[in-house]
Parts: structure tokens; sequence; C-alpha cells
């Protein structure tokens, strides 16, 4: 019934734990009668993978990836989803839907508005003809879309500010700010961030490294020490790191190399970090976060040392929030990069004053 991508349900493959994610999940499912139900994790915490492998215990539900090349715009999503919707409505109820398939194909979704006008309807004809069933919408990649091609303050994709129910959504999207998050919901909602799950996190990420360790990685115990401290929960990282001793991508006595996928991925974050370009403020916060003695520091602080504006400081920041991490202590917060292997990659070119 789903559209899971071969790049999710690859993710899937040697997917291990996480057993208090599909915990919490299974509580909301079955404490409300509808709702919304959110993943928030920095790029590589295995939002994906555990998307993926939800799907793949219910095959009911469907999904759709805003992350893949072409997905990130509502005229993509809405035929997408509203065909799933559909099928599934033909196939569990004697009713057929209206407007039909056929209907929906050829007006071909003229405008948003009547994508969202017809997704609606679709949720709402699920929930009436199928009042046993819950319909579980899954979407991967919420912050990957284009926001920009919508009318202002509208919800992404158009979402349902009210939902029927037995109607759920499960987002998984990166640290974004509370009052941009892109939803005005009148619904039941839960969000689950990973960073507030550390151990489990850690747990989750030795049992990955038990799983994956082959002859080659058992042999070079030492190395794995090396590259993965006890601390590391970072799945991308671990599972980079890992192929490449596996293919032998390192060379003795030097860890400080950046396996070239993972470098790929890095360059997709620093991409997306400069946007139209980067102001010169913005390269002096670089510079900061990305120096080797550098702690977590609040905007406040960063704005003292590279003597700036601290609204200048925080709106950039805010802006870059998806690769920060936020520690927050006593009443101040503070931030850092995501990771550490992010942060040797982006001190190259924080030392660059012409980028």
């Amino acid at each position: 019934m789903n559209s899971l991508s071969f790049s999710a349900s690859a993710k899937s493959e040697n997917f291990v734990g996480r057993d208090f994610i599909f915990t919490a999940i299974n509580k909301f499912l079955h404490r409300y009668p509808k709702g919304y139900f959110t993943i928030v994790g920095v790029p590589g915490s295995g939002k994906s993978a555990i998307l993926a492998q939800f799907v793949r215990q219910n095959p009911h539900t469907i999904y759709y990836n805003a992350q893949i090349a072409g997905k990130n715009r509502v005229e993509a999503f809405f035929p997408e989803v509203c065909t799933q919707l559909n099928l599934l409505l033909e196939n569990l109820s004697s009713t057929s839907p209206q407007p039909s398939p056929q209907t929906m194909t050829e007006t071909g979704f003229i405008n948003a508005h009547e994508g969202s006008w017809l997704f609606s309807t679709l949720l709402q004809q699920v929930s009436e003809n199928l009042p046993d069933q819950k319909i579980i919408i899954v979407i991967d990649g919420l912050d990957g879309i284009d926001i920009n091609s919508q009318a202002v303050g509208t919800n992404l994709f158009y979402l349902p500010r009210y939902l029927p129910d037995q109607i759920y959504f499960i987002f998984a999207r990166r640290p974004y700010q509370k009052s941009h998050s892109g939803l005005l919901i009148e619904a039941p909602s839960q969000v689950l961030d990973l960073a507030d799950y550390p151990v489990e996190n850690r747990q989750d990420i030795k049992a990955y490294i038990r799983k994956k360790r082959t002859a080659e990685t058992q042999s070079s115990q030492r190395n794995i020490i090396e590259l993965i401290n006890e601390n590391e929960d970072n799945f991308m990282y671990v599972q980079q790191v890992l192929k490449a001793m596996a293919d032998g991508f390192y060379s003795v006595n030097n860890f400080d190399q950046i396996p070239l996928d993972l470098e790929t991925y890095y360059q997709q974050h620093w991409q997306k970090m400069q946007g139209d370009g980067l102001s010169d403020v913005a390269m002096d916060i670089l510079r900061v976060l990305t120096a080797e003695e550098t702690q977590p520091m609040s905007t406040v602080a960063i704005s003292q040392i590279i003597k700036a504006d601290v609204f200048d400081v925080a709106e950039i920041m805010e802006t870059w929030l998806e690769f920060l991490q936020e520690i927050h202590t006593n009443k101040e917060t503070k931030y850092q990069l995501y990771h550490q292997s992010f942060r040797l990659y982006l001190h190259d070119y924080s030392t660059l004053r012409n980028i």
C-alpha cells in the first residue's frame, strides 16, 4: 500500500533498537482518536530509518518522503498521497471514493487549494467508511518542504488544521524554531525530541555497531574505539565510519580523514547553510563554532566575541538551527554544531574569508 522508497527501505535493513520511540508512538495512537506525532532529531540521528521500520511493520501506512528531489512541493504531495488514500478506501471499504481516482487524475490538481480540498475530503471519507481502521500518514523530511511555494501563513503541504477521527500523521524533521513550525493545528499532538534520550540513543548505537561489525572490524577493535567514542549517538557517522573501515579507507595511524560519502552529506549541509551567501557576521559565527577549543556558547557570548549585534547573531543561528545542538543550562540556551566530525569539515571553510 505504501510507497516506501528503496533508499528508505535500505536504511531499515540493519535496523536495531529504537524501542522507546515505537513505544511512544503506539501509546499516542492508543491514547488519542487522531493526531500529529513528530520525531525531531539532528541530521544523521536515524529518523528516516525509524520511519522506514515503522512502515515495514505497518503495511497499511501511507508513506511520503519530502527529501526526495521533486517531492518537496505540494503539487507532488497531493496527487501521490490522495492516490494512496483512494486505493486504501477501495481495498478496505465497499464505498467508492468521491471524487473518483479517475476524476482526480483528470483534474490534475490544478491548484493547491483544490488539492487541499480533495485531500481533506478524502480524509473525511476514509474516516467515515473505515471507522475501525487507524489511517496513518508518514511524512519524512518535513524540514525539506519548499514553504516558499505556498501561500504565506499556510500549513506545510496545506496539512489540515482539524483531523477526522482515526486519522494520524507521523513526521520526522530536524530541529526547528517552535514558533516557526509551519503547522497550525487543533488536534492532539506530541513531539519526541531524540536529544532528550541520550542514554537510549547511545545504547542503540552500541547495538548497531555489534550487529554491523565485520571480520575486518573485529580485528580492528582499537580502531573502532579510536573513531567511535562511547558517547557517540549519530547513526550516519557510525554507519559511514564502519563502512570506511571495512573498505580499508583509513590509513595506519591516520583517522582524521572523513569518508567520501560522509563528506558529500556534509557538503549538502554546508550548501544549505550558505543559502544565497554568507555575511561577514555569519562567517565570524562559523569561526567561533568551528574553533577547536569552543564549548557550547550562547548567542550573547558569541556576539561579544565577534563584536556583533546579538539580534543579528540570533537571527543567523536560527537559520542554522537544524545543524546545531541546543544545550539548556539554567535559563540560558547554548549552541554547538551537531557533530564533531561536521565541525572538522566546516573548520576548513571557516578559515577562509572569501567563499
